[in-house]
């Protein structure tokens, strides 16, 4: 019979659906194997409140359908619904403390854990990775975000439901461009990644896509070149235009820039007005043309969880617990060719650590990949089309980057 264990799970970083369907899989399966499972709350900000007395430990006892919903409803599953971490999130840290980080590794050691779950984006995982180091933790990594940057990983929590909902958002704005002839400019998520953009982009009927590994920064050329691409849709009949660019692609100097679908929307209309004073009828009235910018925000992070993330929570968090019941651990789960694996933290950190200290994107698009190809095919815009096909890894200075270790049999 296996040992009864004693489990702690947090969530970090960002908050995005599903985050509750793991919760609510891990209490579930540990319940029916008589183990205990404690929900930290707010990260690893939560060690700190116990080792305060803010907290009291049996508080934080998670039971399967311990967030039930009152009178007649009695018993209703929720969990897997809802958007958001029930546990609470953060997206920032003090761990450089040596004060707070001796107050989280307290908190762990007065909760006698022995295994902590811990579900988080790249960031996350680099800082809780070494304070499991330092605090010799069993730790098992469950990787969740909207930009699906997570290295070794295929698939995130979080990230399917936020290509539907930007999806959604670009096809209503679809029509109300249509029925103005207006230029839409979208800007969606993903930090570093161009993942949410290119996906959405495609199944929302996109006819430009703009992202960081195919347009790390914005161009007089790219400007121009999206503005005579317009111009020639609207030559097509086509008289309005739908447009993704990726929070990650930079202004013209090559800062970063907060609202920069306004700043394409502003560029744009100066390329539409340049243009048409050169005299050549086919931008004459380009410049007329009204452009709007949206931002998403955080609308992307909400909803409810599309069946594919509650059902790849359900996957990760029951696989959690198998590599817990194993003490196979210091391993991050992941998501590849259609089935769960896993991975030892040991060989794969020097990769994200790596990329985090040069500032480059631990998993971006492949420029050669399939879904750019699908785009180019399309004839979507996406910038420096000719250039776009024949980008490597190598150009988003990868060559350098530590090889991770390969596993045994």
């Amino acid at each position: 019979m296996t040992q009864k264990k004693r489990i702690g799970i947090l969530t970090s970083g960002g908050d995005c659906p599903g985050l509750n369907a793991i919760i609510r899989a891990v209490v579930k399966y540990a319940t029916r194997k008589g183990w205990e499972v404690f929900g930290i709350p707010r990260g690893t900000d939560g060690f700190v409140d116990i080792v305060k007395g803010d907290l009291e430990i049996e508080d934080l006892r998670l039971k399967d359908h311990g967030y039930d919903v009152p009178g007649v409803l009695q018993g209703l599953d929720v969990l897997q619904f809802m958007s958001g971490s029930v546990l609470g999130s953060i997206s920032r840290g003090n761990v450089k403390n040596e004060n707070v980080t001796e107050s989280i590794l307290a908190g762990y050691r007065q909760l006698g854990l022995d295994a902590l779950i811990a579900i988080g984006g790249d960031g996350s995982l680099d800082i809780i990775y070494d304070l499991a180091k330092k605090g010799d933790w069993n730790l098992v990594v469950i990787p969740k975000t909207i930009d699906n940057d997570v290295a070794f990983t295929e698939r995130s929590v979080g990230f399917d439901t936020a290509r539907n909902t930007v999806t959604q958002a670009l096809y209503d704005l679809t029509f109300t461009a249509a029925s103005h002839e207006r230029i839409m400019v979208v800007q969606v998520m993903g930090r570093d990644a161009g993942h949410l953009a290119l996906h959405s982009g495609i199944a929302g009927g996109a006819d430009c896509i703009l992202i960081p590994e195919l347009t790390p920064q914005l161009t007089d050329n790219i400007i121009d070149g999206m503005t005579q691409y317009i111009a020639k849709l609207r030559c097509d009949r086509r008289k309005f235009a739908l447009i993704v660019i990726s929070e990650g692609v930079r202004g013209l100097e090559g800062e970063k820039d907060s609202y920069i679908a306004e700043t394409l929307a502003h560029l744009l209309k100066e390329a539409s007005h340049r243009l048409c004073a050169t005299g050549d009828e086919r931008y004459c009235g380009l410049d007329q043309v009204d452009t709007r910018a949206t931002i998403l925000g955080h609308l992307q992070r909400c909803g409810v969880p599309s069946s594919f993330d509650r059902i790849l929570a359900t996957l990760f968090g029951i696989k959690a617990l198998h590599l817990i019941e194993e003490e196979r651990y210091n391993r991050l789960i992941i998501w590849q060719n259609g089935t769960v694996e896993s991975k030892s933290l040991e060989q794969i950190m020097p990769l994200i650590k790596w990329c985090h200290q040069e500032k480059t994107c631990p998993s971006p698009v492949d420029p050669e990949g399939f879904m750019v190809r699908t785009a180019l095919s399309l004839g979507i815009y996406l910038g420096d089309s000719h250039l776009s096909a024949t980008m490597s890894f190598e150009d988003n200075n990868f060559s350098d980057a530590p090889k991770p270790v390969s596993e045994g049999s």
